[in-house]
């Protein structure tokens, strides 16, 4: 009996192609976006789904995803109502935030190189062999380009992500893991509510970062 997934691919074992879908059990929709310029207000959408076309040459893969804008929660009822109204998300008008991939790039790792340019560089280091470094662990790391739709506003925007590895789960289900982050500035979607504060600087700050993470299971194996 075959233990799957078998494939490799730049030194990773990579998920079969085919039709994968976000695990609602394991998933997480996060965001942060900084409060009167010192700490980060983090929050989470409960509600999100997305559907990741796992191609034979991984980097033609592709990825559609939306997220319920009104499962929206900071952990703070008069904050959350606020941020889904007209001042920002109106989530009335605009109920879900979209995103779909353009375009995947593997992001090969450099690490030894960068090792060798510290110990070239640096005059109290003996100089080895580069061929004697210990050889770079193969890159999960990706950057997914796509198109970000908020309130009816379409800009590009990259993600980047960390591919986490495949497994069979006891279930017996194919999956892989991974996590990924992105930054955008609010004004770029409408977003511009703000307050100048007394002591400088503004409440709400200009850029968010978003951070999900999560399992997708597979859904359809490919035909090929």
């Amino acid at each position: 009996m075959v233990d799957r997934p078998i494939r490799e691919w730049n030194g990773l074992t990579i998920p079969d192609p085919g039709v994968y879908k976000l695990d609602e059990a394991h998933k997480r929709l996060g965001f942060h976006a900084q409060h009167m310029m010192v700490s980060p207000v983090r929050g989470e959408f409960a509600r999100g789904s997305a559907t990741i076309h796992v191609a034979e040459d991984p980097a033609r893969s592709s990825v559609t995803a939306s997220i319920d804008a009104t499962s929206l929660n900071t952990h703070n009822p008069e904050r959350d109502t606020h941020l889904s109204s007209p001042d920002f998300l109106d989530v009335g008008r605009y109920p879900t935030l979209d995103f779909r991939s353009t375009s995947v790039e593997w992001q090969e790792n450099n690490d030894a190189i960068f090792l060798w340019a510290r110990l070239r560089d640096n005059p109290l280091s003996r100089r080895p062999n580069p061929a004697a470094l210990p050889a770079a662990k193969p890159s999960g790391k990706f950057t997914v380009h796509g198109l970000l739709t908020i309130k009816a506003v379409t800009r590009p925007i990259d993600l980047n992500v960390e591919y986490g590895g495949a497994r069979r789960d006891p279930y017996g289900r194919d999956i892989f893991g991974f996590s990924a982050w992105a930054e955008f500035e609010r004004a770029d979607y409408g977003l511009v509510w703000n307050v100048v504060l007394e002591s400088g600087g503004v409440l709400v700050g200009k850029t968010v970062r978003i951070e999900l993470a999560g399992e997708a299971i597979l859904e359809t194996p490919s035909a090929g």
